[in-house]
């Protein structure tokens, strides 16, 4: 349990500093409009930080630790968060200064984040899978 609740405490921090560096960057560029580089915060807080109290808890009440996919569900489910936010953010580097991609790049940016969100919801497909057996098992 303590590790997911540093995981927690990690994936909040890393949330922070995108949060905060999207209101610095975008005055300091003079940027006023949408970017995806708002949505770095919000994927880190739910995904991450509000997940990984989610599974302490499930951890705590249900030992989901136990199963067999558990670790797998972790090795999956990390990089696809952070890949996920590791190209929201290079795609709002680019629209903050405003840098027209080519298709090729386009293409690639959003296939990568392609495969953080599919890491991303095979490994929460994972967890409720392992939830819903612990609570059978409980």
């Amino acid at each position: 349990m303590k590790r997911t609740v540093n995981y927690a405490i990690l994936y909040a921090i890393l949330a922070m500093i995108g949060g905060i560096f999207y209101r610095e960057y975008t005055k300091f560029m003079g940027f006023d409009g949408r970017t995806t580089l708002a949505f770095v915060h919000t994927h880190l807080f739910l995904l991450g930080m509000v997940m990984f109290l989610i599974v302490t808890f499930a951890i705590h009440q249900f030992h989901i630790e136990k199963q067999k996919h558990y670790r797998l569900f972790l090795i999956l489910y990390h990089p696809g968060v952070l890949l996920t936010s590791l190209m929201l953010f290079l795609r709002g580097i680019t629209q903050v200064n405003g840098n027209e991609l080519t298709n090729t790049v386009n293409a690639m940016i959003s296939g990568v984040s392609g495969i953080g969100h599919i890491l991303t919801g095979i490994g929460l497909l994972l967890f409720l899978f392992i939830l819903k057996a612990s609570v059978k098992d409980a």
